[in-house]
């Protein structure tokens, strides 16, 4: 039983120094390790405060981000609905221009036949009147050629004549 009995003088220096041991370690070694743990666990402390904030500078700048969006969106369907309304109105503006134009030409068509037409029957008329009046010599240079013809002629016209 030796073996698991320790002697007294073992169980002295065995405890003098592990004493010695502690009051070296604490002195040298605890005092710059809690200090490196404190720090270490600032350093966390920091490190997850920071990300925390940096955590809710994102949301607020994701919710920023979306209110732009929505009001990116929202401008850029009014834009598109003014133009739309700009371009229905310059189409709708050029149909009546084009509507009026066209009735302007029309008018202006319908007055230039009208006016070459009468031109066209003026003209249909003297050359009838001329045609008419050299008719009317030929036939009458041919009956005034004999001088009964002439005679019976004036006489007939007397007769229709009356005073």
């Amino acid at each position: 039983m030796e073996l698991v009995t320790p002697d007294l003088g073992l169980v002295v220096w065995t405890t003098v120094s592990f004493l010695i041991l502690l009051i070296l370690l604490r002195k040298f070694a605890w005092k710059p390790i809690l200090e490196a743990i404190n720090e270490r666990e600032r350093s966390i402390e920091d490190s997850l405060s920071k990300a925390e904030a940096a955590k809710e500078e994102m949301a607020r700048l994701t919710n920023e981000n979306d209110a732009l969006l929505k009001q990116a969106y929202a401008e850029r369907d009014l834009i598109l609905q003014e133009a739309r309304k700009l371009k229905d109105k310059i189409v709708s503006d050029a149909k009546e221009a084009a509507q009026t134009e066209g009735a302007r030409m029309i008018e202006n068509a319908r007055l230039e036949i009208n006016m070459q037409k009468a031109l066209a029957i003026a003209d249909v008329k003297n050359q009838v009147a001329t045609l008419s009046l050299e008719i009317a010599e030929k036939v009458l240079r041919k009956q005034f050629e004999d001088a009964k013809k002439q005679d019976a002629l004036v006489t007939e016209l007397l007769k229709e004549v009356k005073l």
